[in-house]
């Protein structure tokens, strides 16, 4: 059961309005799970089966954006809860503005209310919940923030408990019956936290690009998919051995295995500390061979000045060229999923059967379950020349599933010299 605490409220910095009991509309209940911990996403556990203990270190807070479309008043509440005796005051900030309340703990969840806040502006407002004096609290746990008033009228908030920033995607036309030998991409990361990867050329078999998979480690990556049931089972154990994907060679230092969980296959990876603002160069080839497919993905190493061989995989129950050309960006852990991510994708080619390039200026925009209704931070467009892809960073527009965008054209095919590894 909800209860309502007694608490000492004070105004700092906005206009104060008591909360009215009289509630013409539904009362807006933000999950904390859906919240975002800063300065350290990582700093405690986000469950949707339990409260959110988000204090734990000094000077930490959770953190909600949604969109508001209505000026007017916003009423905002917290559900929290705090072991019996215990006491905290807590400060709600909405924008610029900020409220505090104290909360006295009964051992029950409790609302807190902090007043009202004055909503000036629509788009996207940031709202914050943490102690007055920075201090930890870690046996305070938070389960929702409650808004109320005129200003929650089509407000948006994402209340799923996947807090990633939609997955956004190219896709460029290609002719479904040409055969397809080779797919060039360049990628330059603009903004890249942790959980990002960039993927440049991306074909039905298979992805080829550039992750950040921690503070300290980045890679290139280059997987493909077994055939039939590998593009949906999570086990390899449950795929017959003869739609296997199986390695042909790798390169110097590249790591080679198989994945699961979204699809089984061959996965390979280099650890390689890839430059933000630099274009990172990568070429896919297709070698049909019968009823199998050799594809095998290269990547130009910036220090050695020369394109290293990352993988070749044989794709079993294949025997065509590359086909459903496309490029993404993905956000693959959701304890950032605030954070902007943004890369322009440029200078595409593909090469035909008979040796001569095309060059790809033409592509649409696309986006994942999440983009449709939680996550509306996702755009695609044209900037210096190249498409770009942007998403998450709570920022105001959005891009329209199925929008075709076209970038200058070049006209002069990558010069590429692979080694003598399989081409």
């Amino acid at each position: 059961m909800l209860i309502r605490s007694i608490v000492s409220f004070l105004c700092v910095g906005a206009i104060a309005l008591p909360s009215s009991p009289t509630r013409s509309r539904a009362e807006l209940r933000v999950p904390a799970f859906t919240g975002y911990l800063l300065p350290n996403p990582d700093a405690a556990r986000v469950s949707a089966t339990r409260p959110v203990l988000p204090f734990a270190n000094a000077a930490s807070s959770i953190t909600w954006w949604g969109h508001i479309a209505t000026r007017g008043d916003l009423a905002a509440a917290v559900a929290m809860q705090l072991p019996t005796g215990a006491s905290r005051t807590m400060r709600l900030t909405v924008g610029s503005a900020h409220h505090d309340a104290r909360l006295v703990g009964n051992g029950a969840e409790s609302r807190i209310d902090f007043g009202s806040f004055a909503i000036r502006d629509t788009g996207y407002v940031r709202i914050a919940l943490a102690t007055v004096d920075g201090q930890p609290a870690p046996d305070l746990a938070v389960a929702a923030l409650l808004l109320d008033g005129p200003a929650i009228d089509r407000a948006h908030f994402n209340l799923d408990a996947r807090r990633n920033a939609a997955s956004v995607h190219l896709r460029y036309p290609t002719d479904s019956n040409a055969l397809v030998t080779g797919f060039y991409t360049e990628v330059t990361a603009i903004d890249d936290p942790v959980t990002t990867y960039y993927m440049a050329t991306g074909f039905a078999r298979g992805y080829f690009g550039m992750q950040v998979n921690s503070a300290t480690e980045r890679r290139i990556i280059f997987s493909v998919w077994d055939a039939a049931d590998g593009t949906t089972a999570k086990d390899r154990s449950t795929v017959a051995a003869d739609n296997y994907t199986k390695l042909e060679a790798k390169g110097d230092g590249v790591v080679a295995d198989v994945f699961g969980n979204e699809g089984t296959g061959g996965h390979s990876h280099l650890v390689y500390d890839w430059k933000t603002g630099s274009a990172q160069k990568f070429f896919v080839t297709a070698r049909v061979d019968g009823t199998t497919t050799v594809y095998s993905g290269y990547w130009f190493h910036p220090d050695k000045k020369a394109w290293q061989l990352i993988a070749s995989f044989r794709a079993a129950k294949d025997g065509k060229g590359l086909r459903r050309l496309y490029s993404f960006s993905e956000n693959f852990g959701g304890n950032n999923g605030y954070a902007r991510r943004k890369a322009l994708y440029g200078n595409q080619w593909i090469r035909m059967g008979d040796g001569t390039w095309q060059e790809l200026t033409v592509a649409t925009f696309s986006h994942d379950a999440t983009g449709k209704e939680n996550r509306h931070d996702r755009f695609m467009g044209v900037e210096n020349g190249a498409f770009f892809l942007s998403h998450g960073g709570f920022v105001s527009g959005y891009t329209e599933m199925g929008t075709p965008f076209s970038r200058p054209a070049i006209g002069k095919p990558p010069a590429i010299t692979l080694p003598s590894d399989i081409k």
